[in-house]
Formats: C-alpha cells, structure tokens, sequence
C-alpha cells in the first residue's frame, strides 16, 4: 500500500524561502538599466561576429559548462524559430578535455580549447560564477591574445573575471552560485532572442 508523503512544515518554509530569494534577486536584475545595456551591448558583439562569419567559442565547469553548451547548441541549432545555423562551440568534448588536462593540467584546458580553435574576430563567452576560475581567466587571457572578443558572464563585482573581459555581465546574487546561474541562463535567452531579431528579423 502507497502511503502519502505529507511534507513538513520545514520543508514547505524552505520552499518559500528560496522563491523569496530568487523573486528579490530577479527583481534587481530586471531593474538594473546597466545591465539590460550590457545584454544589449554584447548582443551586438556576437551579432558583428556572427555576421562576418566568424563563431562563438563559450566555456566554463560544472553548471557553468552547461550553460556554454546551452549557449553554443541554441546558436547552432536554433532557438525559437527555424533558420540558418549559426557557427558556435562549447569546449565540453570529453576526450579533449581530460587529454588536455592530464597533458597539461587542469587550468589549460579552455586555453588550449581557444589556441586550437580561437581566430581573430570570434569571441569567447567565459562564464564563472565566482569570477575566479584559473582555466576561464587564461582561456579569457588567450582568446584576447588572440584578437577574439571576450564576453564573461560573471556575478556580483565579477571577480578576477571582470577584468580578463572586454565586457562582463555580472549578476546580482547573495552568495549562491545557482543564483547566479538562474540569470546567466536568462541573459543566454535573451541573447539568443536579440540575435534572432538582429541577424534574422524573427
């Protein structure tokens, strides 16, 4: 016999008390006019590059990396609406990334990623939460080396991040990485909705 679960009355302020967090923290990114700028502003960047035929390379670990391949697979794929493909790649292929890491160590692997793939006129999207991460900060360091644009997608001051970007949108958090992560997914939809607009007219 099935017994109903009856959820404790804990468990049900827990709920209530990460909707409070994420609807307050949401609600300062749909304020901040700064930001909406910056979305605007690197919408436009990988608009030019995509234009010009150039790609998008994205990169970052753990939920970050994620969110990369969710960038590059909507970008090559589609988004909303049916049309060409667009050229972009999250350095996520597994064989590459342990080769380079056992060869070369951990904080290469997104730097070797952008030497082997990176050209003039493409752009880099790093993304790290904590604005710390050693193989996104080099991978941002070689991609600028490079003549590609780097775009981060960071949080709160950005951290070392913030500085390694030619623009980086840091979101509002309280601490909490998946915070982050609920904003930086908004940011990657709403630019795959302006480039649609921009490059396609859809």
């Amino acid at each position: 016999m099935n017994q109903q679960h009856t959820p404790s009355e804990a468990m049900k302020a827990l709920i209530n008390l990460e909707l409070d967090q994420m609807q307050r923290i949401h609600q300062s990114f749909v304020m901040d006019q700064g930001l909406h700028h910056q979305i605007l502003t690197s919408a436009g960047l990988i608009a030019e590059a995509l234009r010009t035929k150039n790609k998008i390379l994205c990169c970052g670990n753990g939920g970050s990396m994620s969110d990369a391949m969710h960038l590059a697979e909507e970008l090559s794929g589609k988004f909303r609406n049916n049309r060409p493909a667009l050229g972009a790649l999250a350095l996520s292929d597994p064989g590459f990334l342990t080769c380079a890491a056992n060869d070369f160590g951990y904080e290469s692997v997104f730097e070797r990623g952008v030497e082997a793939l990176g050209r003039p006129g493409d752009v880099l999207v790093g993304i790290s939460t904590s604005g710390r991460s050693a193989n996104v900060l080099r991978a941002c360091r070689k991609a600028k080396d490079l003549g590609m644009m780097v775009i981060g997608l960071g949080a709160g001051d950005g951290g070392d991040l913030a500085s390694a970007c030619d623009i980086c949108l840091c979101v509002p958090t309280e601490g909490y990485a998946d915070r982050a992560q609920e904003l930086h997914i908004r940011i990657i939809h709403l630019w795959l909705a302006l480039l649609e607009k921009e490059l396609f007219g859809i």
